[in-house]
């Protein structure tokens, strides 16, 4: 089993390696696009609700697959110059920030209306009001299902490898490796053994999160 790892370790470390930047990069543009489809869907503007609510729905309901078949092949056909690392990342940022829209919606639900209404009355404006007093408290009470979305998307980066994109993931070398050693069981679980550790990784960071801005009741 270790005759596997050791002899083709170049190989799962640069599939790991891919594997991270890939979530990194997916997790900042679900988070900065998801937070601001989330200001939308409770903007009292009704367009912007609406076209928040348009968002969701659209990403939510479209398989990841398929956007991937639209942002590269579709857009490739279309002469626009896009590669399989952004083509990538905006796929499954894009698809992961419709989650975390309504994450951090139903976190902001939990903050009082009065707070929204005093912060009103003392002539902060509605945007401001988001920024310093209703986000803040909304992200801290979403930590934990930030957290279950986050481990979803690392799992969901695996299709991205088999895909037409093919990027160089753990999944994508795991297979390079089991084409070469027809030693399927022994290659994708060490492929299985590199998504542990980064969903035992995140486990740990929002759990830390969790505890170091629980809120004391």
């Amino acid at each position: 089993m270790f005759d596997v790892l050791t002899e083709y370790w170049p190989e799962f470390r640069s599939g790991f390696w891919v594997t991270c930047r890939l979530i990194v990069a997916s997790f900042l543009v679900a988070m900065v696009v998801g937070t601001l489809v989330a200001a939308f869907r409770i903007a009292p503007n009704k367009w912007l609700q609406r076209l928040g609510g348009l968002y969701v729905e659209v990403f939510r309901n479209v398989p990841l697959l398929v956007l991937l078949f639209i942002s590269y092949a579709g857009l490739r056909r279309a002469d626009v110059d896009i590669g399989p690392w952004t083509a990538g990342i905006a796929s499954l940022g894009l698809y992961t920030a419709a989650y975390v829209a309504e994450a951090l919606r139903s976190g902001v639900f939990s903050v009082g209306k009065g707070q929204i209404e005093a912060s009103l009355s003392l002539g902060f404006s509605y945007a401001e009001t988001l920024r310093r007093i209703v986000l803040p408290q909304a992200f801290r009470t979403v930590i934990p299902p930030l957290g279950s979305l986050t481990i979803a998307m690392i799992k969901n980066s695996a299709i991205i490898g088999v895909s037409l994109l093919a990027l160089p993931d753990i999944l994508k070398q795991a297979r390079i490796v089991q084409a070469r050693t027809f030693e399927t069981d022994v290659t994708f679980f060490w492929a299985a053994v590199g998504y542990l550790i980064l969903t035992g990784a995140a486990t740990l960071a929002f759990r830390f999160l969790e505890k170091r801005f629980s809120i004391a009741r």
